[in-house]
């Protein structure tokens, strides 16, 4: 088994930072985290075995990376081992796809050599799982960790790419060279610098769970524009462009242009199976509403006339309270559609 340890990792976030971005994905009575990827012969648990684990750690005051290497086969079990006695001193791991795919990996082939599964009830956050509803706002057609990274303007990775991992390591186990394995050593490196810098995304999240403050409301010409504070910086410029719908986002501001119609705006519901749509009205109304009234007057609401309308009065655009509730409504459905 070979060893590394890489200390004093520049240009990460804050631990604070990442302590109050990770509590958008769930609750933590003790927050020390670890991040961590694994490299692997191939996708089968029961063919394919673990050589490579990286994990980044915060000790004395900064990230800390470490990595263990199986040479052959048979010193998968040392670098399992090593991994799950650093595991224990950590109170939630964070990935990208590990709850698909790195986690559920791992715990087979610690079952495969008779060892204890580490992760036990270790809370998880799982960087695609809760991204994933960033899609669209981040317009990507693929939510791969490469794609994420270009989108943050990271620079070109140095080393192989996952496609050529394995034929390298293959490589390596007829013949040993140190340049090759610092090609593997050194893309696992970069896999887990990208996902210390994408975990800065989960600041986005504050725009689903309504976590912003409304700071400036104007209406003028059948236009609702609006300027929005983030709790946390974001880590790039955002940016979605929709029929009546624009959206920019910069640093800790989110501006809004929302088009009126008459002098009035669309109000949206989540739950629009519990809704009928009136074309003639062009509104919804809850289905205990038409219980008495002709069927060819209504249809059944879909998400994109599950709405009612709403005049945009002077009362509207002086009560922050009104207008957080009909921004978190308006972006619930834009950002999820």
């Amino acid at each position: 088994m070979i060893v590394k340890k890489m200390p004093n990792l520049q240009g990460f976030p804050a631990l604070e930072t990442v302590k109050k971005l990770s509590l958008r994905a769930g609750k933590f009575s003790e927050f020390s985290p670890i991040f961590y990827d694994i490299e692997t012969t191939g996708l089968s648990r029961t063919t394919s075995f673990v050589y490579l684990i990286g994990a980044v750690t915060f000790e004395e005051n900064s990230w800390n990376l470490r990595q263990w290497f199986a040479r052959t086969r048979e010193e998968e079990e040392e670098i399992l081992t090593a991994f799950g006695e650093l595991l224990t001193h950590y109170s939630c791991t964070i990935q990208y796809n590990g709850d698909s795919f790195d986690q559920p990996f791992l715990i087979s082939r610690y079952a495969y050599h008779s060892l204890k599964d580490p992760f036990g009830r270790l809370p998880s956050i799982d960087l695609y799982r809760h991204l994933r509803c960033c899609r669209e706002l981040f317009c990507l057609p693929r939510m791969k960790q490469p794609d994420l990274e270009a989108m943050m303007h990271m620079p070109p990775r140095k080393y192989c790419d996952g496609r050529k991992e394995i034929q390298y390591y293959r490589e390596y186990a007829k013949n040993p060279l140190p340049q090759t394995l610092e090609e593997l050593l050194g893309h696992n490196r970069e896999d887990l610098e990208g996902l210390m810098q994408i975990f800065r995304l989960l600041s986005c999240l504050a725009l689903f769970q309504g976590d912003f403050r409304p700071i400036d409301t104007v209406f003028r010409q059948e236009e609702l524009l609006a300027r929005l504070e983030l709790p946390e910086e974001l880590p790039t410029d955002i940016s979605m462009n929709l029929p009546g719908f624009h959206l920019r986002g910069t640093k800790k501001e989110i501006r809004l242009l929302i088009s009126a119609k008459c002098g009035k705006l669309r109000r949206f519901y989540e739950n629009y199976k519990d809704y009928v749509y009136l074309p003639a009205e062009d509104m919804a109304i809850p289905k205990t509403l038409c219980t008495y009234m002709e069927k060819s007057l209504y249809t059944p609401a879909r998400k994109e006339t599950c709405y009612t309308w709403f005049p945009v009065s002077e009362r509207f655009l002086k009560d922050p309270g009104q207008q957080k509730e009909y921004f978190k409504s308006i972006l619930n459905y834009y950002l999820k559609k």
